[in-house]
């Protein structure tokens, strides 16, 4: 639990950082440090400045020719942007981010599909905006814009989902291939794992966030500014995440472990090879229990590629999608991986459970949550 949480935590601090640093879509300077915060002070002051680079990455979805929408789903409003042409094609957020976040991708992909990017239920304007998120009002809510979509029979959707998006993408796919064609899993899943020690959602202070998000981002990647630690310290407890935590049991009966067998639609693995939250060796644990499943790895980025290596991301997810899906394995897919792909010759089998769902319960006991 703690490290799911603390994968939202790191998605949107990494998200901050990358946005502002490759596409500059906001004047926040990392030039001086600035005071860390009297926690007495309300956090809902005045919007900080991640929430001002989340604004500026909404309106660039505009200008880039995306069409923002609203629809009814699970009784709560959800809202979504919708741009190019071509088969339908939805990109998902993880959890404490917004369709902003694939600000850096999704105008590159309009010209071969149409791009869907939402705001995933409890994040950006979608509802609901306060209270409990259980886990179940985001799938179920997802859900509901998906069924709504007109799918010809012979072109199903393809999903691409970062961290808790990948989570989302795989609980479709597995509910509702008839509807999913492919999937496409960045950094994330449907299995647990265990966070790595002194990492947490909550971070108390500047410098614990510092080494936070130091877990999720390459070390070539540049730190982040201190007025956005301290954003992340301030935030990470009203956020989406914390709302998500208080339905540990909810968050855990969405797992697939040792369920994704049943998961008949083609994987594409998408794997920032960095990553300290969720590591390689997860990617590999799926890889070994998925049926028709392929892994791509991607060096120099770390848990959220969209963001921090977005222009080679997008170049290796234009490379995936142009091929044939995965084929189903030859033998079960079941213990050590069988016939697994040249990169993983000599690396030890994964031990560890997958990262999302652990995480978030991890985290939870540990009294953390952040945004992720």
């Amino acid at each position: 639990m703690r490290g799911f949480c603390l994968s939202v935590l790191a998605v949107l601090m990494v998200h901050a950082v990358h946005v502002h640093g490759v596409h500059t879509v906001h004047p926040v300077h990392p030039a001086q440090a600035v005071p860390a915060p009297d926690p007495r002070v309300a956090e809902a002051d005045s919007p900080g400045p991640l929430a001002r680079i989340a604004a500026a990455a909404r309106a660039q979805l505009g200008v880039a020719g995306f069409d923002e929408g609203e629809m009814e789903a699970a009784g709560q409003p959800l809202t979504y942007w919708k741009g190019g042409t071509g088969p339908d094609l939805l990109l998902l957020h993880g959890a404490g981010q917004q369709a902003g976040s694939w600000v850096a991708v999704a105008p590159g992909l309009t010209d071969r599909h149409t791009v869907h990017v939402l705001d995933l239920p409890g994040h950006g304007d979608s509802g609901p905006t306060e209270g409990d998120l259980p886990f179940a009002r985001i799938v179920v809510g997802l859900e509901a814009y998906l069924l709504s979509l007109d799918l010809p029979p012979e072109k199903p959707a393809v999903l691409v989902g970062s961290s808790m998006g990948a989570w989302l993408a795989t609980l479709m796919a597995h509910r509702h291939p008839e509807r999913v064609g492919r999937i496409v899993l960045v950094n994330g899943g449907a299995l647990l794992n265990v966070p790595a020690e002194g990492l947490t959602l909550t971070p108390p202070d500047r410098e614990t966030a510092r080494r936070t998000m130091a877990a999720l981002r390459d070390p070539s990647s540049p730190p982040l500014s201190d007025e956005l630690l301290d954003d992340i310290v301030r935030r990470s407890r009203v956020g989406p995440v914390g709302r998500m935590m208080k339905d540990l049991p909810g968050l855990m009966a969405h797992l697939l472990e040792g369920r994704l067998g049943e998961v008949t639609v083609p994987v594409d693995l998408l794997w920032g090879e960095s990553d300290g939250l969720m590591p390689l060796s997860y990617a590999r644990r799926m890889e070994s229990q998925l049926p028709r499943v392929r892994l791509t790895v991607l060096e120099r980025c770390g848990h959220i590629p969209p963001s921090e290596c977005p222009e080679r991301f997008l170049e290796a997810l234009h490379e995936v999608l142009s091929q044939d899906p995965p084929v189903a394995k030859t033998a079960p897919a079941e213990g050590s991986p069988k016939g697994e792909p040249s990169e993983s010759k000599g690396e030890p089998p994964a031990e560890e459970p997958a990262v999302h769902a652990v995480h978030l319960v991890h985290s939870a006991h540990s009294g953390g949550d952040s945004p992720r």
